[in-house]
């Protein structure tokens, strides 16, 4: 026993850990473009189909809620066929599915295309990020987690600006066609260089351990989740007996897994973790900034199509600024990593946020430039690479190496649910803020009111010369108006949104002391052993 420990401390992968990180790093940006990529393609899928707006949804719903189900399943997966292996089996399923939803000829066999695509894509995210952790020694893991940072991070952001010049240019099916090159390269070099250290143990008889009871309380819960929060809004939430089943289906779901997974030997989801104070913060933490993240990246280019008027290229391109940050900073953040505590980091990166949410929420106008919106996406992205790469190297502080594929899983599933939770939450807060201003602003548009008289009088007379009709140009004129209210109601709304976004970061600076504090570039040592 003595001997295997010094092996295992001794043990280093053949391959430069800096390939290994580039392979792992390229499949999981493959699995995490898809994400995102589908989004402005959603109408011509639909169309191509002959499905409607609200059908073509399930499109991206059938992806997430496979995927947020596999995701913590993958540390069980590897025990029994070696992480490795999972890896190149995800690779292999999601480059095959990808195949499938590209000739799909009908809207039901492209969802369940996108079920198997989602299946092999929650596989790698967790296991790229857990084969990083062990391929770096402590000093240099933080590095390694900015690569992955930028992989989690940029492919968002690229996807809507990559997915809706594809679908311009050629067809919606090639967002999934460009999958299959870089899924077979990926697959490949997965094979030729990584290998799995000597106490990650395939087992084949942990085949009959899966645990059926917590994966199916956690299929119950993240599909009641995830349509209760895509449908919520439009079917006007709880007063739609539909929603009301899936909420209740989501409740149930949790509470059974909880309550499962807390007294299971072999559970699916190790939620002991969660007595390690700083894992279960760096949970909380990761919940937030994976849904700030995607929140933001909704928001903006939504902003930027329903108000200024940007095709799905044009805001995707204002975008592309935000990335090019991220390029800057993450490396930076990474060496950063290296010389300040995790929780210092992480404070620093929500104080960032703080600023660049106030700013966003005081210069958000309907006259913005192409400029501006540009600036303000990279404000909002600086921030990311501090909070997302302290946080995902203090996750595994204390922790024994036994746990990576586990802390690793639940980290990617905390941060895509947040994903999910938030973008519906601000969508939501968008609407009802946006009515509210219209409420009010309605309560100017009155005849006496000076501000309403004179702007009435000043297009309702260059009406009149155009038309020569009173009565039209009167109508005209307030329609005119009308319209320029909902606009300007819809502007408050997200810089409500923002400001809310503002107060939340404020809040996270307060959580990130609470991590323990750590030595820079070095982990606390390692806990108890978690069964």
């Amino acid at each position: 026993m003595a001997e295997q420990a010094v092996a295992e401390k001794r043990w280093v992968p053949r391959a430069n850990p800096w390939v290994i990180a580039a392979t792992v790093a390229l499949a999981a940006f493959m699995e995490v473009l898809d994400t995102s990529i589908a989004n402005v393609a959603l109408p011509h899928i639909a169309g191509n189909l002959g499905a409607s707006t609200d059908q073509g949804t399930w499109v991206l719903t059938s992806y997430l809620v496979s995927n947020a189900i596999v995701l913590p399943a993958g540390a069980w997966a590897s025990s029994v066929i070696g992480r490795r292996n999972f890896f190149m089996s995800c690779i292999a399923l999601f480059t095959v599915a990808s195949f499938l939803c590209g000739i799909a000829p009908s809207l039901p066999i492209l969802l369940v295309a996108r079920v198997i695509q989602g299946a092999g894509g929650g596989g790698l995210q967790p296991m790229a990020q857990a084969i990083m952790a062990d391929s770096f020694d402590e000093k240099r893991r933080g590095q390694a987690f900015a690569l992955y940072g930028l992989v989690a991070v940029l492919a968002p952001s690229i996807g809507p600006t990559l997915g809706g010049w594809i679908t311009d240019n050629y067809s919606w099916r090639w967002i999934f066609y460009i999958n299959i090159p870089v899924g077979i390269l990926a697959f490949f070099l997965v094979h030729r260089l990584v290998e799995d250290p000597p106490w990650i143990k395939a087992d084949r008889a942990n085949l009959k351990n899966l645990d059926y009871v917590g994966l199916g309380f956690l299929a119950l819960a993240m599909a009641g989740m995830q349509i209760f929060l895509d449908k919520g809004e439009e079917d006007a939430w709880f007063a739609s007996n539909f929603i009301r089943v899936f909420a209740t289906l989501f409740v149930v779901g949790m509470i059974g897994l909880i309550a499962w997974e807390w007294r299971k030997e072999h559970p699916i989801m190790n939620l002991r973790l969660f007595k390690y104070k700083n894992f279960a913060i760096c949970c909380l933490l990761m919940f937030l900034v994976g849904g700030v993240l995607n929140a933001a990246t909704v928001l903006q280019p939504q902003y930027m199509q329903s108000l200024l008027g940007y095709t799905a290229t044009r805001a995707g391109e204002a975008l592309t600024g935000g990335g090019i940050a991220l390029l800057i900073v993450m490396p930076l953040a990474g060496i950063a990593t290296g010389r300040f505590a995790a929780r210092n980091l992480a404070a620093i990166g929500f104080v960032f946020f703080t600023a660049a949410f106030y700013y966003t929420s005081t210069h958000t106008t309907l006259n913005m430039s192409f400029g501006e919106n540009t600036f303000l996406r990279i404000l909002q992205m600086v921030p990311i690479p501090f909070c997302f790469i302290a946080i995902t190297n203090a996750a595994y502080v204390g922790l024994p190496r036994e746990a990576s594929n586990q802390v690793s899983g639940i980290i990617n599933f905390v941060r895509n649910v947040g994903g999910s939770v938030l973008i519906a939450l601000t969508g939501a807060l968008v609407t009802n803020r946006t009515l509210f201003h219209q409420a009010r602003l309605q309560n100017y548009m009155q005849p006496g009111v000076y501000g309403f008289d004179s702007r009435m009088n000043a297009i309702s007379g260059g009406l009149m010369h155009a038309t020569g009709n009173s009565a039209a140009a009167h109508g005209m004129a307030q329609a005119a108006i009308y319209q320029q209210l909902n606009q300007q109601a819809a502007a408050m709304g997200y810089m409500d949104t923002y400001r809310v976004l503002c107060w939340a970061s404020v809040i996270l600076v307060g959580f990130a002391f609470l991590l323990n504090k750590n030595r820079p570039g070095e982990g606390a040592p390692a806990g108890e052993a978690v069964h």
